[in-house]
């Protein structure tokens, strides 16, 4: 069953393997999102004559895969990387921009994968997986407070030892207020990955656009690690 809405968010991706630390904090760029085709934000004028930045996007929601925070490191979560993304949320915070995360967990434990292996059930794998993006939001929660970004992890079960439970209200309330907000647990339903997951929150929070940070450039015919001849798809409809 689909999502009933005429709210239709623009997605972008976002290759991790652009995604570099960076020493400017104000650097917009790692990671490269080489797939936008317009600016994030366009030339306006004010009373004065004055040009000004007119941001297009005003509340965004970035999908940040395991893979992506492992990097090219042998452990689960690169601190690299993770310093790196949240300088690039603070550069973008620091605009009046509101920013809210959604985290996998492939980079710890993927469900698809183990599902029926060593008589582990698919159900079960899923919510292993839930739990490894909890993981992933707590480090990364750790990494933006350590540097002034304030920011909290809602989860769509309740752990309530260490994030709060996931509330729509709640979490615009936290965007309006400028604080980061950092979904984890996928949607808490076995079956669904953490991309419908962004997809279903980007919906509930009115988010303007989807950012897509992943291990690969685009969605292609087949499974590019595989099969060395697969088609990236340029477009989607």
């Amino acid at each position: 069953m689909g999502i009933q809405s005429s709210y239709q968010p623009l997605i972008v991706n976002c290759s991790s393997d652009e995604m570099e630390p960076t020493s400017n904090p104000m650097n917009l760029r790692p990671p490269q999102f080489s797939s936008i085709s317009m600016p994030p934000f366009d030339i306006s004028m004010n009373d004065n004559g004055a040009s000004k930045p007119s941001y297009k996007w005003r509340r965004v929601l970035l999908n940040v895969s395991g893979e992506a925070l492992a990097g090219d490191q042998k452990q689960n979560i690169d601190p690299k990387i993770t310093m790196a993304i949240a300088r690039e949320v603070a550069s973008v915070t620091r605009l009046g921009i509101e920013v809210a995360i959604v985290v996998g967990g492939g980079n710890i434990f993927r469900g698809s994968s183990w599902g029926g292996s060593s008589g582990l059930d698919r159900s079960s794998a899923d919510y292993i997986g839930m739990l490894a993006t909890l993981m992933n939001a707590i480090f990364l929660q750790a990494t933006m407070e350590s540097i002034g970004i304030p920011t909290r992890v809602q989860t769509a079960f309740r752990m309530s030892e260490v994030a709060e439970p996931y509330i729509r209200r709640r979490a615009v309330r936290h965007l309006e207020k400028g604080r980061v907000v950092i979904f984890a647990a996928g949607t808490g339903n076995p079956f669904f990955t953490t991309d419908t997951a962004a997809a279903l929150r980007s919906a509930e929070i009115n988010a303007e656009v989807v950012l897509k940070a992943t291990s690969v450039d685009g969605v292609y015919d087949d499974d590019p690690r595989h099969n060395p001849n697969a088609h990236l798809l340029e477009t989607l409809s």
